[in-house]
């Protein structure tokens, strides 16, 4: 067992919803296994009494201060405070934005919770979701032409929540299964507009990720849906079609949701 070395406070402070700052720290801290973070978030802050109750806390429990506040006075007194306390204090997008406002020579808005408005963008991600849970799974393929892309694969290759994490920036995502013996649907094979992308995985994975699911639900685990020799024919099937096709594929062993989205993103971008 690998020893925990040292405990850190990570104090995340945002004018707005924190996720930012959530995703910048996540980043960082996976980086160092072996220590301890206790992460105290404050959102919303946007005056001095909200700012206050952050810097007692800071005081009480020092560590690392992470931000994202555009308020300048609001950053100068909490900047101010972390230098008396000497606790390290970094406003992530502060570097960022100098750079932006340097080459596009002009000023930025200096408005918090900008990208949370209730704007076209959102309301786009609103659509994009209620697209990807009506497009699930191979059910209503009707409208797959509405699509932004439309992922292909056999079981256990994380279809829904790739989808679903599509969904999330605003891409009408739908997917629809790979199975063994049974034609897909016509409407798929004829279909042009939207990317289509095949996804794949490893034999052993497929197992051990079907036989978990097995015993979540329960059920026997001595069937074809875990057959190693089944599942290996049902790989080669998928593939044929994939490339029959000319669909690009994605194996996404070893990849995460995030990794397999960003390269479907990539391919979209790339099509579009």
């Amino acid at each position: 067992m690998e020893k925990i070395l040292k405990k850190l406070n990570l104090h995340l402070l945002s004018d707005a919803t924190g996720e930012t700052l959530q995703m910048v720290a996540n980043a960082t801290k996976i980086q160092f296994p072996n220590h301890e973070t206790i992460e105290h978030i404050w959102s919303m802050i946007r005056n001095k009494s909200q700012l206050q109750n952050a810097i007692d806390n800071i005081r009480k429990n020092p560590g690392i201060v992470l931000c994202t506040i555009v308020n300048k006075e609001l950053q100068r007194g909490l900047f101010a405070s972390c230098m008396t306390l000497k606790i390290p204090c970094i406003d992530i997008l502060d570097p960022i934005i100098r750079e932006f406002k340097s080459y596009l020579d002009t000023e930025s808005q200096n408005e918090p919770g900008i990208q949370h408005k209730l704007d076209d963008e959102y309301y786009q991600r609103i659509d994009a979701m209620h697209f990807c849970l009506a497009h699930d799974d191979g059910q209503n393929v009707e409208g797959l032409e509405n699509a932004d892309v439309v992922l292909v694969g056999v079981s256990r290759t994380s279809k829904t929540p790739t989808c679903m994490y599509l969904a999330n920036k605003g891409i009408k995502a739908a997917n629809v299964p790979f199975v063994p013996e049974i034609d897909p649907p016509k409407i798929l094979l004829d279909l042009d507009r939207p990317v289509i992308i095949g996804l794949t995985n490893t034999v052993d994975r497929l197992i051990e990720l079907r036989l978990n699911r097995l015993h979540h639900l329960n059920q026997k685990t001595d069937s074809q849906y875990v057959n190693e020799l089944s599942i290996e024919n049902e790989i080669k099937e998928a593939r044929k079609l994939f490339n029959k096709n000319k669909w690009p594929v994605i194996d996404v062993a070893r990849r995460s949701i995030e990794e397999t989205a960003a390269k479907i993103i990539m391919y979209i971008s790339h099509t579009s």
